[in-house]
């Protein structure tokens, strides 16, 4: 019936941008990150990857390293970097539920959808984010691409979510962010098949 809403059982939200404010954190650890890597301002290719970081936010940042550094091993050490750097900006009290957001996942849990909150970041940069928050006791589950295969823009995060909280069928799936790769994991190939598009 048109207007009619569709049932939702599992909500698949981004955390950083979406949920979160985090005042610049995230582009202040790659920053340092890169810096830590030998890649300032001013240096030739800062302002290549400058660009790219902000070109895949919400993606995998191990994946955002290899892109910009090639070298696996230096992708690996500036990944790790940018790990404590935005670890250290989260215990420093750099990060807050955006307004409302808290309110949402309680009002989302109360009408009876599961909750996953997912990410670009790594596992452990993660739990560190939800910990500060205190947020574990309003979601069922948390994801980040080591989780679930492949980070945004491909679906495995949101599939992930919906088979591991035994959601219903893919038209249940509800996935909301702030990146263009949030959106684009959240869709699927033919027009009406996730709620999101």
């Amino acid at each position: 019936m048109p207007g009619q809403m569709l049932p939702i059982s599992v909500a698949c939200l981004d955390m950083a941008g979406t949920t979160v404010a985090d005042d610049g954190s995230v582009l202040a650890a790659f920053t340092r990150a890169l810096q830590d890597a030998g890649l300032g301002p001013g240096q030739p290719g800062y302002e290549r990857a400058e660009q790219i970081v902000r070109e895949t936010m919400g993606q995998s940042k191990i994946e955002v390293f290899r892109r910009i550094l090639g070298a696996e091993a230096a992708a690996q050490a500036a990944n790790s970097a940018f790990e404590l750097h935005y670890a250290s900006a989260v215990r420093a009290g750099a990060v807050a539920p955006l307004p409302g957001a808290t309110e949402t996942l309680v009002a989302l849990r109360a009408g009876g959808v599961k909750i996953c909150l997912a990410t670009g970041f790594s596992p452990v940069t993660r739990d560190v984010l939800l910990d500060a928050l205190g947020w574990r006791p309003l979601i069922d589950l948390a994801l980040s691409p080591a989780d679930a295969g492949r980070g945004r823009p491909w679906p495995d995060l949101p599939l992930t979510a919906l088979l591991r909280l035994r959601g219903g069928a893919v038209t249940e799936l509800a996935v909301a962010g702030d990146t263009a790769s949030d959106v684009e994991s959240g869709c699927g190939p033919a027009p009406g098949w996730w709620l999101a598009c």
